[in-house]
């Protein structure tokens, strides 16, 4: 089992730049695939940006791609999602997502994970 907490969420205006992160505890972290997903007020949680376990291969949203970027720091145990370029539909709570995986994979729905943080709140004014 692991544990995820998220951090890093604030209030910024548009145009700002914001990294999340969020540490893992428990079992081996570079065996997890990992995930941010995010959910605004009113809608379903949607799919951000995924990493395989070992970092090699990312996926990201439409929505995100080129303003978005995931890492993983494995010694450290966190995974990261460094947000450039903010818009204000991009406000949501962020999740980030956990799934014990015995190859490279990239997951990029949220039935495919089944550890969760808690969220941090991004807020992005206009």
């Amino acid at each position: 089992q692991v544990q995820l907490v998220e951090s890093g969420g604030e209030l910024v205006q548009a145009g700002d730049s914001l990294r999340l992160s969020c540490a893992a505890s428990g079992r081996t972290f570079s065996s997890y695939a990992m995930g941010w997903f995010r959910q605004a007020p009113g809608k379903e949680r949607e799919f951000v940006a995924a990493i395989s376990r070992g970092g090699g291969s990312t996926y990201y949203s439409d929505s995100v791609k080129g303003r978005f970027t995931i890492f993983r720091d494995n010694a450290k145990d966190t995974v990261y999602l460094q947000m450039n370029s903010l818009k204000p539909e991009d406000t949501a709570v962020y999740y980030c997502a956990a799934r014990f995986v015995y190859s490279s994979v990239v997951l990029t729905t949220p039935t495919q994970y089944n550890y969760w943080g808690q969220g941090t709140q991004v807020t992005v004014s206009s």
